[in-house]
């Protein structure tokens, strides 16, 4: 395949504003802290931030960064506020407060209430000062342990560490065992670039099953004829890399597996055109991989390789 064409720059040739959209548009999407907090004289404020994340579970620490204003250097309120009261509620956002989080980023002036300005309620923390967001489907009651100022330009971040020590998720986002939270009833959403957000939930969801739980083949060792494929591609040779080589089908597994009502119909369909047969075996693979049937795959595709 050819070397794709890439627009490369350096960030240090480039002006805050120039340099923003790449970097936010390429990073993406990226969770949102919907921060509340208070100032020393008890002022609430509350606005969006999606440089954040997870960084520990235990302890158990939640990152945000209210980056300097990139057209004048200033610095926001929950920044100002973090330092005189150190701590802040970390409210996850949803689909159905997109709006209001998006019309809380609207840079009102000091000791504006955005709960006010958009129509949020605000509900008592348990354990710190700023109040949470009683709409919101999670939220993180935390003390922030540290700041870590980035620079001093245009653009620069500031990072408040923050440790949870109180956290709230509404009952109907949990599993039906409490044991966690179920992606599609959160329904999150994450910032793109510009005035782009995308929604975690429908068809945008899927799962990739985690390496981290047995030791994968990986795609050095995959057949010949599946690794050089310009058919299949890298994440379904991805995906059928990531299989014991113990749990690999045995030759007269793939032997029985011709008895098999869709394959048996392809096998004798096409038995005098061995390319289509081919093309049908791989579309036929392509399709149990899909489905997540690996083992099933794995079957089809050696069938495949036949000469």
């Amino acid at each position: 395949m050819p070397s794709p064409d890439f627009h490369s720059l350096t960030p240090s040739d480039l002006t805050p504003a120039q340099w923003h959209p790449f970097l936010v548009g390429a990073v993406a999407p990226r969770p949102v802290a919907f921060a509340s907090t208070i100032d020393a004289d008890g002022r609430v404020n509350l606005s969006p931030f999606s440089f954040f994340n997870a960084f520990s579970s235990n302890p158990p620490i939640l990152v945000f960064s209210p980056a300097n204003r990139v057209r004048d250097n200033t610095q926001k309120h929950t920044l100002e506020n973090a330092r005189e009261v150190p701590e802040v509620v970390i409210n996850i956002c949803d689909y159905a407060l997109v709006e209001q989080m998006s019309l809380a980023s609207t840079e009102y002036g000091k000791g504006v209430n955005e709960f006010t300005k958009a129509g949020l309620t605000e509900l008592a923390s348990e354990l710190v000062r700023p109040p949470r967001v009683a709409e919101a489907p999670a939220a993180f009651e935390c003390v922030v342990e540290q700041i870590i100022e980035l620079g001093q330009n245009n653009g620069a971040g500031n990072l408040i560490i923050c440790r949870v020590v109180r956290a709230h998720f509404r009952q109907d986002i949990l599993l039906p065992d409490a044991t966690g939270i179920d992606p599609f009833k959160l329904d999150a959403v994450a910032r793109l670039g510009g005035d782009w957000y995308c929604r975690a939930s429908g068809a945008s969801l899927f799962e990739v099953p985690k390496p981290n739980r047995h030791i994968g083949i990986g795609i050095d060792q995959l057949p010949e004829h599946l690794r050089t494929s310009d058919v299949l591609t890298g994440n379904e040779l991805g995906r059928l890399a990531n299989i014991e080589r113990d749990a690999l089908p045995r030759p007269e597994q793939v032997e029985e597996f011709k008895s098999e009502p869709m394959v048996a119909y392809l096998l004798n369909k096409h038995q005098d055109d061995a390319p289509e047969l081919k093309k049908q075996l791989l579309q036929l693979g392509r399709q149990f991989l899909a489905e997540g049937r690996l083992v099933e795959a794995w079957k089809v595709l050696l069938l495949y390789n036949l000469r």
